[in-house]
């Protein structure tokens, strides 16, 4: 309001029992349905606490953190802000970003799961843009946490300054195929497993310079995470499969 835009609220009427259901961040489908419905140029949904946002172009699209990360970056690169010559993510982030970064010649340091791994990484090598693919920001020049409304406000400024829709501001590279696939287990280690660090070292063979492999157990769940990217999504899904195949097969899975 205080920017003179015309805002159309939703889901802003919490009963202690309501946050992020259904709503937010996490559920950005309501959200996208009312874009459609009031023909907004953009929609902005934040989680419970506004540590993380997630963005919607004016067709409905989501744009995750790592087009709010490229956007940023790039603007402040261009205008002489962006600090430490680069961006930090987490070995989640797409690899288009990566390539994104490093066609301006920038560097994108990858750090563990977790905004705290960036906030950390950041502060030791001086960098202030950093962020998660799943919509927590961190603009070390305003804050030292993931600040949801901050993110959206230099998205906003962005699109101010450039007079163009968010679909088009918002598409700074394309993705590369991406799968994500979890294993449940009963306990054990099956990581350590011979027939499973085979399979892992073969599937990072298959997919070589041109993709990535990431296997890492959840910090919260009886879970592990096997995620790989690249250029060719038939061998991504192929690598992914295989792997959870063999995850699978061990005496820890569930």
């Amino acid at each position: 309001w205080e920017l003179g835009a015309e805002v159309v609220a939703i889901n802003v009427e919490p009963n202690g029992f309501n946050i992020n259901k259904e709503c937010g961040s996490t559920h950005p489908a309501g959200l996208q349905k009312k874009v459609h419905e009031v023909r907004a140029d953009i929609g902005i949904a934040l989680d419970g606490d506004a540590d993380r946002v997630v963005i919607v172009d004016e067709n409905g699209a989501i744009v995750d953190g790592d087009q709010i990360m490229a956007l940023i970056a790039e603007s402040w690169h261009q205008s002489g802000r962006l600090a430490g010559g680069g961006v930090v993510s987490t070995v989640m982030s797409n690899l288009g970003l990566e390539r994104f970064l490093g066609d301006m010649d920038l560097q994108l340091h990858r750090t563990k799961v977790g905004d705290r791994y960036v906030v950390e990484h950041m502060r030791a090598h001086g960098l202030n843009v950093g962020g998660e693919q799943s919509g927590h920001i961190v603009l070390s020049d305003f804050s030292t946490t993931g600040d949801g409304l901050v993110s959206a406000l230099q998205v906003l400024a962005c699109i101010k300054r450039q007079n163009r829709p968010v679909s088009e501001l918002s598409k700074k590279f394309a993705p590369v195929p991406q799968l994500l696939k979890n294993v449940h287990i009963s306990g054990g280690k099956p990581l350590e497993e011979a027939l499973v660090k085979a399979a892992i070292e073969d599937g990072r063979h298959r997919l070589g310079q041109a993709g990535r492999l990431v296997i890492r157990p959840s910090g919260t769940e009886p879970l592990i995470r096997v995620m790989a990217e690249g250029d060719d999504q038939q061998l991504v899904e192929a690598v992914v499969n295989d792997i959870v195949e063999v995850i699978s097969e061990t005496r820890s899975a569930a």
